[in-house]
């Protein structure tokens, strides 16, 4: 399968650099381009890419409105954001509105060519350490918190135990392997906990974690497999 991208980046040569980085990839094919996020919805209805790759500062419509404009408008691409900012609260901003992750312009090509691979495939492209340090600029207040708590308390102990590991950075397969499910098991768990909780992908799954603070209490460990508990049957 060939995953189109859309590049929107007011800067000509970015968008060439990553133009030609991508397109070296045999299954990565540059659909189109935009250097402002007012163009954005309609060429991604024109060219229906599998994943945005975004600038969050544009002298336009900046990433950060864009990526809230396309998430709101129902069945959207995956959006990864581009900045040259490792720790800002404009890129925190982008995550909660929907975007699956972010990358460094200066990120090794091949990083950023597996990076929009794994987004394409649902999987964020944020480190636990990263997502910590992001989350930490903005301290949410008691009332945040305790909301944050309620939402994940609600949920069936399985799928808490799933939302805890995706909290701590883990993919599909770690996940599998710590819970002894399988990994269909496990992926359709995380779905269940995109309805549930009505959030637009894993990294929003990690997000609200990280502000029940329950990774902070030491409550992310892996638990112990429960008896005949082991997914559906064949999985693996």
């Amino acid at each position: 399968m060939t995953i189109g991208v859309l590049l929107v980046d007011d800067d000509p040569l970015v968008r060439s650099g990553l133009r030609l980085m991508l397109g070296a990839a045999e299954d990565i094919t540059v659909v189109g381009e935009a250097a402002d996020g007012s163009e954005v919805p309609a060429l991604v209805a024109e060219h229906r890419p599998d994943v945005v790759l975004m600038d969050v500062r544009m002298p336009g419509l900046d990433g950060l409105a864009a990526t809230e404009r396309l998430r709101r408008s129902g069945a959207a691409p995956e959006v990864m954001m581009l900045t040259t900012f490792q720790a800002d609260e404009q890129v925190l901003r982008a995550l909660r509105a929907g975007a699956a992750g972010y990358v460094l312009k200066d990120t090794p090509p091949r990083e950023i060519v597996d990076a929009v691979r794994r987004v394409a495939e649902g999987e964020p492209v944020l480190s636990p350490a990263v997502t910590r340090r992001l989350i930490a600029q903005v301290a949410g207040s008691g009332r945040e918190r305790r909301g944050a708590r309620r939402r994940v308390e609600s949920l069936a102990e399985r799928e808490r135990a799933v939302a805890l590991l995706v909290g701590q950075g883990k993919s599909n397969a770690e996940i599998a392997a710590s819970l002894y499910l399988s990994v269909p098991t496990v992926k359709t768990h995380v779905s269940r906990l995109l309805t549930k909780l009505d959030l637009a992908n894993r990294t929003q799954i990690a997000l609200l974690v990280h502000d029940a603070g329950l990774l902070e209490e030491g409550c992310g460990g892996t638990p112990a497999r429960p008896a005949g508990d082991e997914g559906p049957a064949g999985g693996s």
